[in-house]
């Protein structure tokens, strides 16, 4: 049409809708799958997750197994190789008639002690004449001095020539523990007998085996002629049966007051023990480094008393009972791999079954295990930890009678590296219940302990005259589990171990403080022959050795 503007319209737009790609669901665990689906999956889709993640803990597992077989292959031996001492040397002390008869005759006199300041003074004035008599070399040889100490304990010097070298001190005590009403005896307590090459009696064990052999051996030094370059102490105390306030004691004041300053000590310990160490088949001589502590408890609680036709909800037995009963359920903590017993371990290691020498080369991976393991059995968790024993109840008066006070005890003897104020703060926590009343009737603290290995001449020097003596048998440190003499010492001395030589089996744990207490004539001829070539061992400068160790990752 003339005239008229053409106007053009927008064309319509045309929306194309297109479907979204379908994303495949995820298997769940139950579900099913059918066979066409089973054919299309990867191999590696259908392995379980835990064998899918193989490949990503492969490599880390792989590094721990070899770290553990180069470890267990190359863990290094704490072991020494001496010369060993011979009955065919021309040093060796036998255990001639007239040394099994001073030994015979010392165990005679009963120097018994019953409680602290308590015990048998005339038998012990006896004790020291018999000493004084036996062995007139050493009574009168120009560098030895004797004094008597707290009136019953005797402290001798074997003066030295190098003043550089500081004092060594040998330990044993002159009294013994009571003789119970026990039958059994194959030979009288005191008597002394031999019998079927044995000495019986009270002390042949705990510790006149020591006292006497110490004594044979420093008399059989000077007969040689020996002029000692240490200074040289022996420290007899008679009351360490009974703590040893009086004996002990003033003999470590008396050594502090005038100032000495000993390079070691070593006092009665563990034995040289058979079938004690799992996983070790050769006889173990345990050197204590250190002492558990001490401590007893008085638990008490009171309550309101009455018939027993009218009783309360609660009672002090009862209160008491649940208290007691949280003690022994939630035991101290276990603190085995912080002391000295992880070195027991490590010592060991190379002389292990394979199993165990895997375990104790590599403790930075199975120590949790071992600790665990090691509270099964009553012995071996009195290592891991602070031990708890409820070692008397009392309560009530009458049978039908409601007892107003119940009173427990409770016995702990203290791991090295807790404190008296933890065992007491733990007691109190599982215990939860302010009606139970805790007094403290006795404590003393763990022992310091002392070096072990190498690094330690001291220990070194113990370690080398145990193989000597007994050559068959592995040393390592260990935790004394009992108490002696040797604590009253520790002002004086970081290097403190314990040891008894003479060889001990299950069979004779019992023998100590008990009926047929005795020591083989073998045992007493190692104990003289220790403590001379003890006496040699340290007669010189004692020296760091290198010992070349991994340590722990």
């Amino acid at each position: 049409m003339a005239g008229r503007k053409q106007v053009r319209l927008p064309l319509p737009t045309t929306h194309y809708f297109i479907p979204p790609t379908p994303i495949p669901r995820r298997r769940q665990p139950n579900a099913s799958v059918r066979p066409d689906q089973e054919l299309s999956m990867s191999p590696l889709a259908k392995m379980p997750t835990a064998l899918r993640l193989l490949p990503c803990l492969g490599v880390p597992l792989m590094c721990v197994v070899v770290l553990v077989a180069v470890r267990t292959a190359t863990f290094p031996s704490y072991q020494t190789r001496p010369p060993p001492c011979n009955a065919t040397d021309q040093d060796f002390i036998p255990a001639t008639a007239e040394r099994l008869d001073r030994l015979g005759r010392a165990i005679t006199f009963r120097t018994v002690s019953y409680a602290p300041g308590r015990g048998t003074p005339q038998e012990l004035l006896k004790l020291a004449d018999f000493i004084r008599d036996s062995f007139p070399l050493l009574h009168s040889f120009p560098l030895v001095t004797r004094e008597v100490v707290g009136n019953f304990s005797l402290l001798y010097r074997v003066q030295g020539s190098d003043r550089s070298l500081n004092p060594g001190l040998l330990a044993a005590h002159l009294d013994v523990v009571p003789v119970t009403e026990e039958p059994g005896w194959e030979a009288g307590p005191f008597s002394g007998q031999q019998k079927d090459r044995f000495v019986y009696g009270r002390g042949t064990m705990d510790t006149k085996q020591t006292l006497m052999g110490s004594l044979e051996a420093l008399e059989f030094h000077l007969k040689r002629g020996h002029r000692p370059r240490r200074t040289l102490f022996l420290a007899f105390g008679h009351d360490e049966e009974v703590l040893g306030h009086y004996g002990a004691q003033k003999i470590a004041e008396l050594l502090e007051k005038r100032e000495v300053k000993l390079e070691f000590v070593v006092d009665e310990g563990f034995a040289v023990t058979k079938d004690f160490v799992p996983g070790v088949d050769k006889k173990v001589a345990l050197l204590s480094v250190t002492e558990k502590g001490y401590l007893t408890v008085r638990l008490s609680v009171r309550m309101k008393g009455g018939h027993g036709s009218m009783p309360e909800k609660e009672s002090a037995i009862g209160v008491l009972s649940q208290a007691v009963t949280n003690l022994e359920r939630n035991q101290q903590p276990n603190l085995w791999g912080s002391g000295p017993e992880r070195d027991l371990a490590e010592h060991l290691a190379t002389e292990m079954s394979l199993p165990h020498r895997v375990i104790a080369s590599n403790l930075w991976l199975f120590a949790p295990v071992l600790r665990w393991v090691l509270t099964r059995e009553a012995a071996t968790n009195a290592l891991c930890r602070t031990t708890t024993a409820v070692t008397r109840f009392d309560a009530g008066i009458k049978d039908n009678v409601i007892a107003p006070e119940a009173v427990a005890i409770v016995n702990h003897r203290v791991h090295p590296r807790q404190t008296i104020q933890e065992v007491l703060d733990h007691d109190a926590k599982v215990m939860n219940d302010p009606r139970v009343k805790i007094e403290v009737l006795e404590s003393f603290d763990p022992a310091p302990v002392s070096p072990s290995g190498p690094e330690s001449p001291a220990y070194m020097a113990v370690q080398e005259t145990i193989q000597q003596i007994f050559p068959d048998s592995l040393v390592a440190p260990a935790v004394q589990t009992g108490f002696t003499d040797a604590r009253r010492y520790w002002k004086l001395t970081s290097a403190i171990y314990r040891f008894s030589p003479n060889v001990m089996g299950p069979e004779d744990h019992a023998r100590l403080h008990g009926v047929n207490e005795r020591i083989s004539i073998r045992d007493y001829e190692r104990t003289m022959n220790f403590y001379f070539h003890l006496m040699r061992n340290v007669d010189k400068p004692l020296v760091v050795r290198s010992h070349e160790h991994d340590g722990d990752l």
